[in-house]
């Protein structure tokens, strides 16, 4: 890829190009489907519970990097078709590494909800 320079108009166009990222994710992923209701659920729970500008922070990053991961798994693996659609051990091993990742993230987040819901909902008994 050759380096034309900077330009405002080319960095405009690369959001266009990301912003397109995100809906071919949300509309066409379906475990991202899984994540994004998760991240509504937690979204209007924490809004209910009044959550700290802290909290939020944790919550905010835990449900971006698990997205972001999922949107990196989600690519890993159209490429990975498109290089080789028939079975291959070394396409199967990098799929379930990338979808790995997306678990080891997920999992995290879970347990950051965990730590920050559980209290708070035991005070409201």
């Amino acid at each position: 890829m050759k380096n034309e320079g900077f330009t405002l108009r080319k960095r405009l166009r690369s959001f266009k190009f990301a912003g397109n990222g995100i809906r071919l994710l949300i509309t066409r992923e379906h475990n991202a489907w899984i994540h994004c209701f998760a991240a509504v659920c937690v979204t209007l729970a924490g809004w209910l519970i009044g959550l700290s500008a802290t909290e939020w922070i944790a919550i905010v990053f835990a449900i971006g990097s698990v997205l972001a991961a999922e949107a990196v798994n989600s690519s890993i693996e159209a490429l990975a078709d498109l290089v080789s659609p028939e079975y291959n051990e070394a396409i199967k091993r990098t799929k379930d590494l990338a979808a790995g990742a997306v678990l080891i993230l997920a999992i995290s987040a879970a347990i950051v909800g965990l730590i920050i819901f559980i209290p708070k909902i035991l005070t409201l008994s």
